[in-house]
């Protein structure tokens, strides 16, 4: 029998690039807090809650405002005010539990309190931040509909004058969070321009019904939302929120999140590989003593590894006020791809135990087609960055 080579010398992917090295003493408190938070909450019930299609939102909502992650990155409120990186870090060690609870986090603090805090009035701040900062008000973020996805400006909803009152009438597809919210944040069109109201979920008129039959993010609460002439009153309005680059600018920070999130999912997956390419024995050895095995773990390092330069990089330049949205592209078009070709070489060197949920490999995986897929498609991202470089933009 042929003798083993010794292991003793392995090194963790992110000790590969040093990553500690590059984290600040209070990054790395965060990063450790939510992972624990993860291993000790999330790991040993997620591969059930995404069998069972199922995610207890409220009480994981409740959980994550005491950790203070809800809104970390938004100042005052009662949001814990952090800075960027943090937050990110807070994104990828949430997205390497499962995509779904991450998505929960994102929507809640960049998309529907973001907009409430970017474009709200002091009155609904102070209504709603709160008690969403501390989990005991849940948020959704009401854009997309099944005509208008890359191309929300086509959207259909409309919001019109009824005195003092607006009304409001369509329909949102594929929202998170969107059966379980007290409000939500819908976008509208009236008079031709799109603008952000304030939509509490038991409004008459408003309906929100699970979307069924999902086979990604399925740790995740997905809705349609219906709006039969809700009558809202007139300061439901957000006074900022006038115009389709106020929906683009919550997209923007709900993408940075997912820069980060994917390398999270992405280093589950890579570890989750190297542990079973370890213990896993054909011809009288562990299979990552085989060329060809070391050869895919090295490409899917390497692209971790890079995903978390970038995404450390664009963390720092938000920091510094510099970030563009160009820049965020460029992070959701790198970092989701090559999270999802990890997660498929992972699943392929897991051979047929690749697709058991006992391993978190066919869960990332099948969770990563929809990351590739929401808050800007790769194709959009793609043009994005080709208008950046030729400044022609090529979308119709």
């Amino acid at each position: 029998m042929a003798q083993a080579p010794s292991t003793g010398g392995a090194i963790s992917p992110t000790d590969l690039y040093a990553i500690d090295s590059l984290l600040a003493d209070e990054h790395r408190d965060v990063r450790d807090t939510v992972r624990r938070f993860a291993d000790e909450r999330i790991r040993p019930h997620v591969a059930g809650w995404f069998e069972a299609g199922d995610l207890p939102a409220r009480e994981l909502a409740r959980e994550l405002g005491g950790l203070g992650v809800l809104g970390m990155h938004l100042e005052g409120y009662g949001c814990a005010g952090t800075d960027a990186t943090s937050y990110g870090l807070a994104c990828l060690e949430l997205e390497a539990a499962d995509s779904g609870i991450r998505s929960l986090v994102s929507v809640q603090g960049s998309l529907a309190m973001y907009a409430i805090h970017a474009y709200g009035s002091d009155e609904q701040r102070e209504r709603w931040l709160p008690g969403m900062a501390r989990g005991e008000h849940i948020g959704c973020f009401g854009l997309t509909e099944p005509d208008a996805g890359s191309d929300p400006g086509s959207m259909r909803t409309t919001a019109v004058r009824a005195g003092g009152d607006w009304v409001l009438r369509g329909t949102k597809t594929w929202i998170t969070n969107g059966t379980v919210a007290d409000v939500a944040v819908v976008w509208a069109k009236v008079e031709g321009r799109v603008h952000g109201f304030l939509v509490p979920t038991d409004s008459p008129g408003f309906t929100a019904r699970p979307i069924p039959h999902k086979l990604s993010l399925r740790a995740s609460v997905t809705a349609e939302l219906a709006l039969d002439d809700v009558r809202l009153p007139g300061d439901a309005l957000l006074p900022g929120g006038a115009g389709l680059s106020a929906p683009l600018g919550c997209l923007a920070e709900a993408r940075y999140g997912i820069v980060f999130g994917a390398v999270g999912a992405a280093r589950e997956c890579l570890e989750a590989a190297l542990a079973y390419a370890a213990a896993r024995e054909q011809f009288g050895r562990p299979i990552a003593g085989f060329q060809l095995t070391q050869r895919k773990l090295a490409e899917m390092a390497v692209a971790v590894g890079n995903g978390h330069l970038l995404a450390l990089h664009l963390g720092r330049l938000k920091d510094a006020g510099r970030l563009t949205p160009q820049q965020v592209s460029v992070g959701k078009f790198h970092n989701v791809a090559a999270a999802l070709q990890v997660a498929r070489e992972a699943r392929a060197l897991l051979g047929g135990n690749g697709i058991s949920l006992e391993y978190p490999v066919i869960r990332h995986m099948t969770n990563l087609e929809s990351v590739f897929t929401y808050e800007g498609t790769h194709d959009i991202h793609t043009l994005v960055i080709g208008e950046a470089l030729t400044g022609i933009p090529a979308y119709r």
